[in-house]
């Protein structure tokens, strides 16, 4: 079973992301700190808003700070790109016979925007969102119950992913890992050559 995360590892759409925080951060006069980076990547929408609460000491509800978002988004995910080769390797896996899934903390809409956008649900015979599911991808408990859901066992399962600590989590999970570079995260690089059983620049590199 080949289980792709989206954001960063599909779709290049990291920066979008760094944008709306960049631009919700200076509206209150914070900088983007790595520190707050830290806290809200890779993470679901809800627990992303907590932490921004927490960390600016806001009395916004949560809910209004994901509405903001939501509104600095707007449609950008009808327009974020495909990282390279992914569509050429997404061919290769469905021609082999490769199961494969994909398993997500974007908010369910972006994420339908994105693969209406470039055609990619027939890839997928499920997708699985972090928030709906009520799990963090940085635990390994939500690997192994993502791959129970899938009828599998982990170690029958392939991680694609552009983020450490799902890489993580998923390695102790019993998954084999393939993390994947994005230019956003640089910093992670040489944690991500030394956990993932691969690492690769992009999707070029499995072709």
């Amino acid at each position: 079973m080949l289980i792709f995360d989206l954001d960063g590892t599909l779709i290049d759409s990291n920066g979008v992301w760094v944008e709306v925080d960049k631009t919700f951060l200076a509206r209150r006069n914070a900088p983007y700190t790595r520190e707050y980076y830290q806290g809200v990547a890779h993470t679901t929408l809800y627990k992303c808003a907590e932490f921004t609460r927490d960390y600016l000491h806001l009395e916004e509800s949560c809910e209004a700070i994901i509405a903001e978002w939501m509104d600095l988004v707007q449609d950008a995910y009808r327009h974020v790109a495909l990282k390279p080769h992914v569509r050429e390797y997404l061919d290769r896996c469905r021609a082999s016979g490769r199961r494969m899934v994909l398993f997500t903390a974007c908010v369910p809409e972006h994420c339908q925007a994105a693969l209406d956008r470039h055609g990619l649900a027939p890839y997928f015979e499920r997708v699985l969102y972090a928030q709906e599911l009520g799990v963090e991808k940085n635990s390994p408990a939500s690997f192994r119950h993502a791959a129970e859901l899938l009828g599998v066992q982990p170690r029958e399962c392939v991680l694609f992913d552009d983020s450490l600590a799902a890489c993580k989590a998923a390695k102790a999970a019993g998954m084999t890992v393939v993390g994947v570079a994005d230019d956003h995260f640089q910093d992670s690089r040489p944690d991500m050559r030394e956990l993932c059983d691969q690492y690769i620049s992009g999707f070029g590199d499995l072709l």
